[in-house]
């Protein structure tokens, strides 16, 4: 059904049951490619490049092992998959950096939690979901909380 599936990953819980949405969707197409994209945002005092980048860097290592172990469960179940850390600069969103890779990517379905790590909650989705579900040109799951 859909051949080329990207999720947005946070390592929140709902993103983690969109991995596993993946999986499933995956397994409907013979040839079906994964994408799993992290998007950082940039954090740290703007006016301290150095600083900020350090803290962009922290954050980036802190994924890689989540993402490696991410690729590992694919490669199980011969699945296949390409992941992507991406540090939002300054003013860009994480909803556009994510609408914007499935474009040059020619996504057919993004799949990815109603809300994710961020302070603030949204009562009905989370800032970052409800600008892909605005603006995406594919379908997009987004994954509830249960509770």
């Amino acid at each position: 059904m859909y051949k080329n599936i990207l999720v947005a990953y946070d390592g929140s819980i709902l993103s983690r049951q969109a991995i596993e949405a993946a999986k499933h969707q995956a397994t409907l197409h013979e040839d079906a490619q994964v994408h799993i994209v992290s998007v950082i945002e940039a954090t740290g005092p703007y006016t301290n490049a150095p600083i900020s980048e350090n803290i962009s860097n922290e954050l980036r290592a802190k994924f890689l092992p989540q993402m490696e172990k991410i690729e590992e469960e694919f490669e199980e179940i011969d699945i296949p998959i390409t992941t992507e850390i991406v540090v939002a600069e300054r003013n860009k969103k994480p909803g556009k950096l994510l609408v914007k890779y499935a474009e040059e990517q020619e996504i057919d379905l993004i799949i990815m939690g109603s809300r994710g790590l961020g302070n603030i909650r949204k009562v009905i989705l989370g800032s970052v979901s409800n600008e892909v579900v605005q603006k995406a040109k594919c379908p997009v799951l987004v994954i509830k909380d249960q509770k």
